[in-house]
């Protein structure tokens, strides 16, 4: 009688460690985060040399040049105040519209369902989009501002520049405050129930049980939407490219689309100088965040 083969399941496979299982994507990480990371520094120390056609090391001049370079700070004011007034923007609207569809009523579902449309389109579609929209001659938003007196019969969104920067940001702030609005509806509706009805009972205004129950319960999820929004428009690049593509000037530069135009010009140094820059400033920013918002991972 022929003897049947046991077979059994490589070690790998029943060991009790989780580094096996995690080897796919530590090769990921060292391919695709790590390498190209070092890689940026050791550009930024050297520029390409079309005629040479060979990558010459200049030590810091980079770094020199970052820290003179008059685009530079404009592009990083641009950043800056892009990120804060977007982001700022964003979290009242979410918070306030997350409020008022918190309900199992008819109907608060598909809401919610709809609102999920706008984050499904690509970000240069939605620039086209606003484009359109904010068109001098025939856009439906220069008509209603105009109507209302906000801007004159003669200002041209997207060509002036004190408002060419809110006409990129426009786009981003309908696009990505119901990303704000569902992060938080999934907070509020994790919250429990009990400590808001017996502030009810005690004769708690609304305003009350929000400043005192719902902001404190709810800190760390609007913490982690603040961070993963935060870090989105810092490296922002798609709206304005395809709205202004950094004009009228330099009026809409962030540092991302200035980084991007470097790479092109075949200034790959400097390129790599300046999305290392940006890259220092989201690290030191999102850590201190993390800290100080007591956000564990």
């Amino acid at each position: 009688m022929a003897t049947q083969k046991s077979y059994s399941l490589p070690s790998i496979m029943t060991s009790d460690s989780s580094l096996p299982w995690l080897l796919p994507l530590i090769t990921m990480l060292v391919v695709f985060a790590i390498i190209p990371f070092f890689y940026n520094i050791y550009l930024s120390f050297h520029e390409f040399v079309p005629l040479k056609r060979a990558l010459i090391f200049v030590g810091w001049d980079n770094w020199i040049k970052l820290f003179t370079d008059g685009v530079f700070w404009g592009s990083l004011k641009v950043s800056l105040f892009y990120t804060f007034v977007c982001l700022a923007i964003q979290l009242v609207l979410g918070m306030g519209i997350a409020l008022l569809i918190d309900s199992d009523d008819p109907g608060f579902g598909v809401i919610r369902s709809v609102l999920t449309l706008t984050l499904v389109i690509p970000p240069a579609i939605a620039g086209m989009i606003f484009l359109i929209m904010e068109d001098a001659n025939y856009g439906l938003i220069p008509w209603a501002l105009k109507s209302i007196g906000l801007i004159g019969q003669e200002d041209t969104i997207l060509a002036d520049p004190s408002l060419a920067l809110w006409g990129v940001m426009i786009v981003d702030i309908w696009q990505w405050t119901p990303f704000m609005v569902l992060i938080l509806v999934a907070g509020l509706r994790s919250l429990p129930s009990e400590p808001f009805e017996s502030a009810m009972i005690d004769g708690a205004k609304p305003f009350q049980i929000f400043r005192r129950l719902t902001l404190p319960m709810l800190h760390k999820v609007i913490a982690v939407a603040v961070l993963i929004r935060g870090i989105d428009l810092w490296r922002m690049v798609d709206y304005v490219f395809v709205l202004t593509s950094g004009g009228p000037g330099t009026a809409t530069y962030t540092l991302s689309l200035y980084s991007w135009q470097r790479f092109t010009f075949v200034q790959w140094g400097y390129g790599a100088t300046i999305s290392l820059f940006s890259l220092i400033v989201i690290l030191i920013v999102g850590n201190a965040f993390i800290h100080f918002a007591k956000v564990k991972w």
